[in-house]
């Protein structure tokens, strides 16, 4: 019993010790992010480039 207990500790520590795993959540929440203000500016971005292509193109002569 002694054994495991030992061993359970042993196992705590070393993944307490070990930031592998912190630095690729990271770069995972920084991704997610990138890809929510993606999003969002486009959103945003949308309605506003519609109606400057329409604009512009009201402007050209048809021929």
């Amino acid at each position: 019993m002694i054994l495991l207990a030992s061993l359970t500790t042993l196992l705590i520590y070393n993944f307490r010790l070990d930031r592998r795993g912190v630095t690729a959540i990271e770069y995972g929440l920084i991704a997610s992010m990138m890809a929510v203000v993606l999003v969002v500016a486009v959103a945003l971005l949308t309605g506003s480039l519609s109606s400057a292509f329409t604009t512009i193109s009201g402007d050209f002569p048809i021929k």
